[in-house]
């Protein structure tokens, strides 16, 4: 396996996520209400039912939507303002490849965020073309994305963000439509990490060895503490839930 990258700074304190009373709603509905986190553990998962904010979460946090209440800071930077900075401190893996590369081939894919980062051409396609090499896939760099399987693409989409070195990896179901080989291989590749991560998960055995875990129920904190607990306390209800059919509710 090859050495993880470095990374600028791995001090969790000075690439803190604090969210101070954040929310976010549409059109007047609350997806996310209240929430004050403080993160600065290495690995954090992310749990709760289908429509409970998850997704929402990383999307506040990464920058990509505005909190309509309350503030979300990183290394206490605003990251829907300073987008820039945050090429560097946060990255996000989708649980789509499709729905973020945006290139035709490997090769320009990987050199894209590089260059955002200000790196000119021939810098950044040199930084994508050793990364490649480092993975054992330098024959990936002209290829065409479309000529990848999804397990590949997604593996791309991971290499993207780690070209630029962030302190703070999201994940957003990663594993989900991928093979066993393929889901091992991202999972071995993921505990190689230096960078703090916060995963979402609908597994359990996902979070073995976490040090935090944040249970979310329609837009609040559920739960928040040790991974044990909190995922038993998440387990234990959602098995009670299933015994009473508690899907059979219309959402008004």
């Amino acid at each position: 396996m090859p050495d993880p990258l470095p990374v600028a700074t791995a001090d969790p304190a000075c690439n803190s996520v604090h969210l101070r009373g954040a929310g976010f709603a549409i059109a007047g509905r609350p997806i996310l209400s209240g929430l004050n986190l403080h993160l600065t553990e290495r690995r954090i998962g992310l749990i709760g039912r289908n429509g409970s904010g998850k997704s929402t979460f990383l999307r506040l946090v990464a920058g990509l939507i505005v909190p309509t209440s309350g503030t979300v800071r990183v290394a206490d930077l605003d990251p829907a303002k300073d987008r820039k900075a945050m090429l560097s401190r946060i990255g996000i893996l989708f649980q789509n490849p499709d729905h973020q590369i945006i290139f035709p081939t490997v090769g320009e894919e990987l050199a894209f965020g590089l260059r955002q980062q200000g790196l000119d051409k021939a810098a950044a396609t040199l930084t994508a073309r050793s990364l490649l090499a480092r993975h054992g896939r330098s024959h990936w760099e002209t290829q065409a994305v479309t000529a990848l399987s999804q397990g590949q693409r997604h593996f791309l989409c991971l290499l993207s963000v780690l070209a630029m070195q962030p302190h703070t990896i999201l994940l957003d179901e990663p594993f989900a439509g991928l093979d066993l080989p393929t889901q091992t291989r991202l999972d071995r590749e993921l505990a190689s990490l230096s960078q703090r991560l916060i995963l979402i998960t609908h597994d359990p055995k996902a979070l073995a060895g976490y040090d935090r875990v944040i249970w979310l129920e329609g837009g609040r904190v559920q739960a928040d503490g040790a991974a044990g607990p909190v995922v038993a306390a998440f387990t234990a209800e959602m098995g009670r839930l299933g015994e009473v059919d508690a899907d059979t509710d219309l959402t008004v």
